[in-house]
C-alpha cells in the first residue's frame, strides 16, 4: 500500500525557531526530511506534505517558501497564518505565488475558544477559497462546535479536520467527541485526517485502542473524505512511526483495497490537489 503522510512536521534548524518545542524535551531538535524518510520510505509512504511547525510568527512565509525544496518527496505544504490580522488577504496572495502551497492551518486547540469566532476570522478564511487552498482545522474535542461553525460559516473552503477532532482516549471520551464528529462530519465541505491520536491515548496503547475511534472517524465521514497522515514527530511523545503505520494498516485491513487506497494515498492527491507522488 502506498502511503502519503499529510502530516508531517519538519523542523530546520537554525533557520527556524520553534517555541513550542522547548516544553516537549524529547522531541526538542531539528527534523529533518532525509531522516524522516529513511524510516518512511521502509513502510510504504512514497510522499509527504510539510504541516506547518509552528514557527515564530516572522517565519511563516519564509518557512512555506523553504519546503518546496526541502525534499524531492515533500511534495507540498501546507503553511501557517493568522486569519485574525488584518493583513491575511495579502499573506494569502503570497502564498498564492508558492505552487507547492496547498492549504493553510492556524492553531486553535490552544487558543482561546473566541479566536475563531470573530467576523474578521470568518471573512478571511473565506478568502482561501478563491485562493484555491484549504485549512486544516486543529481543535480539541470539546471544541468541536466552533470547528463546525467556521466550516459552516465558509461552505466553499475545503477542511481537514486533523488528528480525528483529538479524542480523549486515555479518559475514554468516546462518547462526547462522537456527537461533536457526526455532527461537523454533516458539512460536505470538511474531510478528516487519520492522525495525531496515539498522542491522546495512554501509555501501552494497542491497535486495538484506537480502532474504535478511526473505525468511528471513517463510519460518518465515509471512505471518500479522509486523509491518512503521521503527526511525526510529535507521535514519538507515545509512539513511533513504525507501529503508527502497523496500526493504521491493522485497523482498515478488512476494507476493501480501493477504500484503502482512498484513505492512504487517493483523497489526498484529490483534497490537497497534490501531483503524482514521486
Amino acid at each position: 500500500m502506498q502511503i502519503i503522510d499529510t502530516h508531517l512536521h519538519l523542523v530546520y534548524r537554525p533557520q527556524f525557531d520553534v517555541p513550542w518545542l522547548a516544553n516537549y524535551p524529547a522531541i526538542d531538535r531539528a527534523w529533518t526530511a532525509d531522516e524522516y524518510f529513511a524510516t518512511a520510505e521502509k513502510l510504504g509512504i512514497v510522499a509527504a506534505l510539510h504541516m506547518e511547525a509552528d514557527v515564530a510568527e516572522g517565519q511563516m512565509l519564509a518557512e512555506a517558501e523553504f519546503m518546496a525544496t526541502a525534499h524531492p518527496r515533500v511534495i507540498g505544504a501546507i503553511a501557517a497564518g493568522r486569519p485574525e490580522h488584518a493583513d491575511f488577504a495579502q499573506h494569502v496572495q503570497a502564498l498564492q505565488s508558492l505552487p507547492h502551497v496547498k492549504g493553510v492551518r492556524r492553531i486553535l486547540h490552544t487558543m482561546p475558544d473566541e479566536l475563531s469566532e470573530s467576523s474578521q476570522f470568518v471573512e478571511n478564511v473565506r478568502l482561501l477559497a478563491e485562493a484555491d487552498l484549504s485549512f486544516d482545522l486543529c481543535v480539541r474535542a470539546n471544541q468541536l462546535h466552533l470547528a463546525y461553525e467556521l466550516a459552516a460559516s465558509a461552505p466553499k473552503v475545503q477542511f481537514v479536520l486533523d488528528h480525528c477532532g483529538n479524542p480523549d482516549i486515555a479518559n475514554e471520551g468516546f462518547k462526547s467527541w462522537s456527537v461533536g464528529l457526526k455532527k461537523i462530519a454533516s458539512l460536505p465541505n470538511v474531510a478528516a485526517k487519520v492522525s495525531g491520536i496515539a498522542v491522546n491515548a495512554a501509555a501501552g496503547w494497542s491497535t486495538e485502542t484506537l480502532k474504535p475511534y478511526v473505525e468511528h472517524l471513517i463510519e460518518v465521514f465515509g471512505w471518500d473524505r479522509v486523509v491518512w497522515g503521521s503527526d511525526h514527530p510529535v507521535l514519538l511523545l507515545n509512539g513511533s512511526l513504525e507501529r503508527w503505520v502497523e496500526a493504521s494498516l491493522d485497523i482498515t485491513a478488512s476494507a476493501a483495497e480501493s477504500d484503502r487506497a482512498k484513505l492512504f494515498n487517493g483523497n489526498a492527491k484529490r483534497i490537497y490537489r497534490l501531483e503524482a507522488a514521486r
